[in-house]
């Protein structure tokens, strides 16, 4: 029976537990959480003689926290580093229990507790919680070094961030192209810009036979062999179709000469050549003839996919008006919109496009809207919420797949909109007076790369008779039978001169207009989009 009281008492304290958790990892410092965690001792067990010390090294001398208290030889002689017991229980002595916890980044906390106000010992429930707060300690205190260690890892990649936002461009360039020749000039020139080589080169040999069967070099008058037999080259090499494709850069150029190539040149050439890869088997792939019934399966499949996360009602957001649309074209793309609401006023703004069509397409954004859900309920910020989004998408996608995305969580009640682009269209926000504001803040496609390229928000304020216009590509990309694209300058002056219009009608009139330049042409990409006006 005295058990099942303390399993009663135990399951009654969860909650309590939990808040407590959750308040240490909220804390800035190690000192703000100390100070939290001092807080929870005495609440849990009723007295005011609890003393926290602090060891930062095995060697290093005990240290009082939040506390004048000056400790005799003998208090510290308790805390001792030898014994093997990370708790010792102390009867009729000037503390009830001296505890010693081993922390993640080897420093150590040290803990002396008194009696309580009523003057009652530390009973069996008091011991338990004791360890529980303990464990809680230790797992914040883990989860706090780990965000120190992100933190020094993201600012030692700051300087490599300019360098390696050159090649999201190049990346989605690559993906682009289908001509193999355009597609070859166009990687060789990019990679040279983006490690300063004197020139490159691009093998393709047989991979039976090991006959070369075309080389390409950039500049297009230097001669293969000389770069092959530089002295300072790095190279890149993969299998794809029963061919190699070797990419080499020659002579890395400084102001005071040619040099080696270092670490992130190699990692450069790698990417590209990762994406140049993707882009001969986008090419292989569209090559492939399938049979008709066999395609038309497989797109009704993709399209039930997609629409089943396509939300057929968007939340009401009081002191807003909200529409959006997803106009799918026949071949099912990877479009995807929608509004979550978060709870306390606020609201999470999507707006997805994946790289490609068909059903692993519309699979990918399924697996985004299973994971946006998930760690939206973590109240992560969306640099991070990106940065996460990133290493699923890369893990579960090919290597032609990534899905470029833009994510604003509004503040209803404030107008306060934090915002994430990764690789996605720029949003545009329109002021009341006019102006035009376009957001790119963000970083690289999702599951585009995985090297640790933190993303950048961006924080703005949609005041009274804003609008926010969010988008993909099917707008300004879509093309009438000459070829010509509707553009981004045509939707930027429609947004301008028809942004009086309430959302619904906004977004129904742009749908017509694209539609009337495109004529009788086939649509070619889906056309999806979401409008957000504060009243």
């Amino acid at each position: 029976m005295e058990n099942n009281s303390l399993v009663e008492k135990l399951t009654l304290q969860s909650e309590s537990f939990q808040e407590g958790f959750e308040t240490l990892c909220k804390s800035f410092s190690f000192d703000e959480m100390a100070k939290n965690f001092l807080h929870l001792l005495r609440g849990n067990f009723i007295s005011t003689k609890i003393h926290l010390l602090y060891k930062a090294t095995k060697d290093s001398n005990w240290n009082n926290i939040h506390s004048q208290e000056k400790f005799s030889d003998a208090d510290l002689a308790l805390l001792s580093l030898n014994n093997p017991v990370t708790i010792k229980y102390i009867s009729g002595e000037k503390y009830n229990a001296v505890v010693v916890l081993p922390l993640a980044d080897s420093s150590y906390l040290g803990i002396l507790i008194g009696g309580k106000l009523d003057g009652s010992v530390l009973n069996d429930f008091d011991k338990i919680t004791l360890q529980i707060l303990l464990q809680i300690f230790d797992s914040a205190h883990k989860s706090f070094i780990n965000q120190k260690n992100e933190k020094k890892l993201i600012f030692e990649l700051n300087e490599k961030v300019l360098q390696l936002n050159n090649l999201i461009d190049t990346g989605i360039e690559l993906s682009r192209y289908e001509n193999q020749n355009i597609l070859f000039d166009l990687a060789l020139g990019r990679i040279v810009i983006l490690t300063n080589a004197s020139s490159a080169l691009i093998k393709i040999s047989d991979v039976d036979t090991n006959s070369t069967e075309n080389q390409i070099t950039f500049p297009t008058n230097i001669s293969p062999e000389s770069i092959l037999n530089s002295e300072h080259k790095i190279e890149s090499c993969f299998d794809f179709n029963n061919k190699t494709y070797q990419l080499v850069l020659s002579e890395k150029e400084t102001r005071k000469g040619t040099t080696s190539f270092n670490d992130l040149d190699a990692m450069l050439l790698q990417a590209v050549s990762r994406q140049v890869r993707a882009s001969l088997e986008n090419e292989y792939l569209l090559g492939q003839s399938l049979e008709k019934e066999r395609i038309e399966k497989e797109l009704n499949l993709a399209a039930d996919i997609q629409q089943k996360i396509i939300p057929k009602e968007l939340p009401k957001i009081e002191g807003y008006q909200l529409a959006g649309i997803n106009f799918p074209s026949r071949e099912v793309g990877g479009d995807y919109y929608d509004c979550i609401d978060l709870g306390g006023g606020k609201f999470a703004l999507i707006m997805a496009d994946v790289a490609g069509k068909g059903i692993s397409a519309a699979l990918l954004v399924n697996t985004l809207n299973a994971a946006l859900y998930s760690y939206l309920e973590f109240n992560l910020p969306l640099t991070e919420l990106a940065d996460r989004l990133n290493k699923l998408i890369y893990k579960a996608s090919p290597p032609d797949k990534y899905i470029t995305f833009f994510a604003a969580v509004l503040d209803s009640n404030s107008g306060k909109l934090d915002v994430i682009n990764a690789g996605h269209n720029p949003a545009l926000l329109l002021r009341k007076d006019g102006t035009l504001e376009q957001i790119e803040a963000g970083g690289i496609g999702l599951g585009m790369l995985d090297l640790g390229i933190p993303y950048t928000g961006q924080t703005l304020i949609i005041n009274s008779g804003d609008k926010l216009f969010l988008y993909t590509d099917g707008i300004p990309e879509a093309m009438n039978s000459a070829e010509e694209e509707y553009s981004e300058e045509r939707m930027i002056d429609f947004f301008k001169a028809k942004s009086g219009q309430v959302p619904e009608a906004f977004i129904k009139s742009i749908v017509e207009d694209v539609k009337k330049h495109a004529g009788q042409a086939e649509q070619s990409d889906d056309i999806t989009s979401l409008i957000l006006r504060r009243i």
